[in-house]
Parts: structure tokens; C-alpha cells; sequence
């Protein structure tokens, strides 16, 4: 198969897959609302949720990932270790760490 082919088959199929995912979840979200219409449900416009312990736990876990690369690339340059196993040491280190924080925040952010 020459590699133009290959390359549009694959394009074909990734934009039918995104297709049909955003399709299916419109249609049922639409599917929800009409059958909460029918049974004289109220629906909120904009549904209330709280993004800010998600937006707190996503970016600590960012700023980690980056402080991780920050101290792999001196780990890599000071001690002389391998350049892969200290960046992804670091990263999981200072990930895991930022996540364990946010964890411990949240929980007394929620018992207050």
C-alpha cells in the first residue's frame, strides 16, 4: 500500500472517530434534556460545578511536571547520571508530590 493511501485512510478514520464521538455525546446529552423536559424537570442553563478544586489539583500537578524537568536537567548536569532516568525520576517525583500536596489542601480546604 503506497504511503499516500495509508496516510488518507488514517486520517479518514481518526476524523470518523472524533465525528462520531462528538456526535453521540450531543445526541445523548439532547436526548436527556428533552425526556427531563417531558417530565416537567427544571434544567439549569449552566450547571453549577466546582472547577476550582480541579483547577487546583491540575495545576499544582503542572507546575510539578515542570519543577521535575527543571531538577532532572540538574540532576543530569551536576551528578552525572543518565539523561533519561533523571528526567523521568524528577518528573514522577515532584508529580507525585504536587498531587499528594493538593490532596492534603483540598481536604482542609473541604473540612473548613
Amino acid at each position: 500500500m503506497q504511503e499516500v493511501t495509508r496516510d488518507a485512510i488514517v486520517s479518514i478514520t481518526l476524523f470518523a472517530a472524533v465525528f462520531g464521538m462528538v456526535y453521540v455525546f450531543l445526541m445523548t446529552r439532547h436526548r436527556e434534556r428533552m425526556n427531563m423536559l417531558e417530565r416537567n424537570l427544571t434544567i439549569p442553563p449552566f450547571p453549577k460545578t466546582n472547577y476550582n478544586l480541579a483547577t487546583l489539583k491540575y495545576g499544582m500537578f503542572l507546575v510539578g511536571i515542570a519543577i521535575g524537568f527543571l531538577m532532572g536537567s540538574v540532576l543530569h548536569t551536576y551528578c552525572e547520571i543518565e539523561e533519561g532516568i533523571s528526567y523521568i525520576s524528577m518528573v514522577c517525583l515532584f508529580g507525585g508530590f504536587s498531587l499528594i500536596l493538593s490532596y492534603i489542601i483540598i481536604k482542609k480546604q473541604k473540612q473548613s
